[in-house]
């Protein structure tokens, strides 16, 4: 049976926070080449209405750690077109500052569980309802490939709070499995996006570390994390929940990497 990816997602409403850019944009443009309905949601309002004109979607100004502009997005969005049926919980942050548990402010750690932990609970916490009322719902949310290995290299904020996410996401793929909800946390290794460039900041010698990690040698490109989300999104996936969805180029599989 041949699947028709440009109707896959047709007539479904999917909901992308962080959509404006990187990883974002990329699952904004392949959910809506899918057949999806999107609302994007973005706190750079410039990034966000340009992300929604180019799938003709819904840009809605939301700040993520605001509970009240949470609550507000998947209102706006069950309210406009009938239904949330997909919510990508994507925004994230990963600040030069964060680095060391030796080394990192309590300024830095409590911002980066802020922005990357608490989003994706009031995320849930908001669109849940909605998809009981509906009987259905596909959440996916973005953790990374640090929630599953440690790093030498730390990022110790981010690294513990996309922990919390694939947690949290386990276990509320557990709750409302029975409420026709999947839930799962997608995890990527690097991937070449504005975020990871402003990380290593032209530092040929930190990228250097990253890749030669990596078996297939090189980062993701965000069309390929998005491809992975819509397949979650789908119901190619209607019996994949509580996953922690690896896309990482081998890196959790290798011992050491070719040369």
């Amino acid at each position: 049976m041949q699947v028709d990816l440009a109707a896959r997602l047709a007539g479904r409403v999917a909901v992308v926070t962080g959509g404006g850019s990187g990883i974002g944009l990329g699952v904004v443009r392949r959910l809506a080449a899918e057949g999806a309905r999107v609302v994007v949601a973005e706190v750079d309002a410039a990034a966000g209405e340009a992300a929604a004109a180019v799938v003709d979607g819904l840009f809605v100004p939301t700040d993520v750690t605001d509970e009240g502009q949470v609550e507000d997005l998947f209102a706006t969005a069950a309210d406009t077109f009938g239904a949330v049926d997909i919510a990508i919980n994507n925004v994230g942050i990963s600040p030069p500052a964060d680095g060391s548990i030796l080394t990192t402010s309590l300024e830095t750690w409590r911002r980066v569980q802020d922005v990357n932990l608490t989003s994706v609970y009031l995320c849930c916490k908001h669109v849940i309802p909605q998809m009981r009322r509906q009987g259905r719902g596909s959440i996916v949310n973005m953790a990374s490939l640090v929630a599953v290995m440690g790093s030498a290299t730390s990022q110790i904020t981010y690294t513990a709070s996309k922990g919390g996410v694939v947690a949290m996401s386990r276990e509320l793929a557990v709750q409302f499995a029975r409420d026709g909800i999947r839930v799962n946390a997608l995890c990527p290794g690097p991937v070449d996006t504005p975020l990871l460039r402003e990380l290593f900041a032209g530092d040929a010698a930190a990228t250097a570390r990253r890749t030669v990690h990596i078996p297939m040698g090189r980062f993701a490109r965000a069309e390929e994390i998005a491809a992975a989300a819509a397949f979650l999104a789908s119901d190619d996936a209607s019996f994949v929940t509580g996953s922690s969805f690896l896309v990482d180029g081998g890196i959790s599989a290798a011992y050491v990497t070719p040369e």
